[in-house]
C-alpha cells in the first residue's frame, strides 16, 4: 500500500457519492430483493452461515449487486478479494490465486474474488479463472447487467448459482431515500433536508428501480437548494424535476433490455395491441433507439404476421421507414407510429412466411430431379427437339385465365405451401382460389 491509498483508507467513504456512503454494510439493512435475500432464502441462509458457493449477480444497474458483494465482504471470515473486469487482466487473476492457494496452504483459509462487470472479460480471461473455480481454489462471485448464460463462459456459469436481481420498488426506493436524508454520519442529515412527500415519490418513481440514480438525484438537491429562513433546505417537486429531468431507463443497445423491448414491441404488433405496440416505440425512441432498426423491425412483421390478410400493411411499413430516412428524429416517430398502429390493427396471416420456410425445407432436403419438362424453358432452337415446353398450357388462353396442370416437381405433387387463412384479404383469395378450381 503506497502513501496516496492509505490516506484514501483513513477517509472512507468521505467524499464519495451519497449512493456510495449509503450503502448497507449488513443484510437487514438490505432493501429489496426479498425473492433471493428474505428471511430463509437460499442466499440469506448462505451469507448468514459464512457458507457461500460461487454466485454471479445479475440484474440492472443500482439494483444491489456490489453491495450484496460487500456485505459478503463485512461477513465472511474468508479472505476477500474484489477486481473489475473493465480494468483487470489475466496478470491479476494470477496473482489472486497464487495468493489463494498461499493463503489455503498456511492457513485453511478460502478465498473469495468478487469480479464486477465480470461480462467484460474476454474468453481467455474467463477461461483462465475456469480451473481456480472448479477445484475450489477461489470462491467466484460475479455481477454483472448482462445476461450470464450468453455472456459468460457456460463452464462458469454451469459452476456458479445465478441469482437474478429486478429493479427496486417505488416504496424501497422512498425508504432509501428517507434513510439518506436522515442519516447524519453516512447521508444529508448535516444539512437539515425536508423532502416534500411529492417529491419523494416523483423521485422514486423517475428513478425507474435504480437506487442509484435516485441517491444522485437526492444528492444534487440539498447541494444545490439554499437554505430557508429557519435554516432548513426543503426539497420540492419542482426541485426534485430539475435533479433527474429524464427518466432513467435500464436500456443498453446491446443489452438483454434492448432484445427484450424490441422482442416486446412485435409480439404486440402481432397480438393487434396498438397501444402496447406504441408505448414500447416511445420507449425506443426516448431510450434512444436507431429509428431504422425499429423500422426494419415494423417491415418484417407487416410481412411475417400481417402478409397477404392485408397488403397494404407492407406498404405502410415501407413507406414509414423511407420516410423516417429521409426527414429523421424527432418528425419521423410520427411515420413510425402510423406504421405501428397500422400493422397492429390489420387482420393477421402468417402463411407466407410459414410457407416459404416449408419450401426452403424441402429444397434442402428433398432431392429433385428435374423442373416438369412442360415448364421449362422453350425460348432456343434446340428445345422442343429436347421436350421443353412440350405440352404446356398457357393460362391467359383459358377461362378465366386458369387451367390445372403441373407446376411443382414430381417429388412435390401434392404439397400445399400456402394455406390462405380466413383472415382479411386472404378470405377473398382463398374463396377465389376454389371458384377457379371448381369451376375448371
Amino acid at each position: 500500500m503506497d502513501l496516496f491509498e492509505y490516506n484514501r483508507s483513513l477517509r472512507g467513504n468521505e467524499g464519495s457519492p451519497l449512493a456510495a456512503r449509503m450503502r448497507p454494510k449488513t443484510l437487514e439493512e438490505f432493501v429489496g430483493q426479498e425473492h433471493i435475500v428474505g428471511k430463509g432464502k437460499l442466499l440469506y441462509r448462505a451469507i448468514k452461515s459464512d457458507r457461500i458457493s460461487s454466485v454471479i449477480f445479475y440484474g440492472p444497474p443500482g439494483t444491489g449487486k456490489t453491495t450484496l458483494a460487500k456485505i459478503i465482504a463485512n461477513t465472511t471470515k474468508s479472505e476477500f478479494r474484489q477486481i473489475n473486469a473493465t480494468t483487470a487482466g489475466i496478470k491479476d487473476i494470477k496473482e489472486v490465486v497464487s495468493d489463494a492457494k498461499d493463503r489455503q496452504g498456511m492457513y485453511a483459509t478460502k478465498t473469495i474474488l468478487f469480479i464486477d462487470e465480470i461480462h467484460r472479460f474476454n474468453k481467455t480471461q474467463q477461461d483462465a479463472l475456469l480451473p481456480h473455480v472448479e477445484d475450489g481454489t477461489i470462491i467466484l462471485v460475479g455481477a454483472t447487467t448482462e445476461n450470464p448464460y450468453f455472456e459468460v463462459n457456460k463452464a462458469l456459469v454451469s459452476r456458479s448459482i445465478i441469482f437474478q436481481l429486478k429493479p427496486l420498488e417505488q416504496k424501497d426506493i422512498e425508504q432509501l431515500l428517507r434513510w439518506a436524508i436522515d442519516d447524519m454520519e453516512q447521508g444529508m442529515g448535516a444539512y437539515q433536508a425536508e423532502i416534500d412527500k411529492d417529491a419523494l415519490a416523483f423521485l422514486a418513481d423517475t428513478a425507474n428501480g435504480d437506487a442509484r440514480t435516485a441517491l444522485n438525484a437526492l444528492e444534487l438537491a440539498v447541494l444545490t437548494t439554499e437554505k430557508e429562513k429557519d435554516g432548513k433546505i426543503r426539497i420540492t417537486l419542482p426541485v426534485a424535476e430539475e435533479c433527474i429531468q429524464k427518466r432513467a431507463l435500464n436500456y443498453d443497445k446491446n443489452g438483454d433490455n434492448h432484445y427484450d423491448t424490441i422482442s416486446a414491441f412485435i409480439k404486440s404488433m402481432r397480438g393487434s395491441d396498438p397501444d402496447a405496440a406504441l408505448y414500447y416505440l416511445a420507449k425506443m425512441i426516448y431510450a434512444g433507439e436507431d429509428p431504422k432498426f425499429i423500422a426494419r423491425r415494423v417491415v418484417i412483421c407487416a410481412s411475417e404476421d400481417v402478409g397477404n390478410a392485408d397488403p397494404h400493411a407492407l406498404q405502410v411499413a415501407v413507406a414509414a421507414m423511407q420516410a423516417v430516412d429521409f426527414i429523421g428524429l424527432p418528425e419521423g416517430r410520427i411515420a413510425l407510429a402510423q406504421a405501428v398502429t397500422y400493422v397492429s390493427c390489420a387482420p393477421k396471416s402468417n402463411a407466407a412466411y410459414v410457407g416459404i420456410n416449408k419450401a426452403l425445407e424441402d429444397v434442402k432436403k428433398v432431392r429433385i430431379r428435374s423442373v416438369p419438362p412442360h415448364l421449362k424453358d422453350s425460348s432456343y432452337s434446340s428445345a422442343k427437339e429436347m421436350g421443353n415446353g412440350v405440352g404446356y398450357k398457357y393460362a391467359h388462353a383459358y377461362p378465366n385465365h386458369y387451367v390445372k396442370q403441373q407446376y411443382l416437381p414430381d417429388e412435390l405433387v401434392g404439397t400445399v405451401y400456402y394455406e390462405l387463412s380466413d383472415s382479411g384479404v386472404e378470405r377473398r383469395m382463398k374463396e377465389y382460389m376454389k371458384r377457379l378450381k371448381d369451376n375448371s
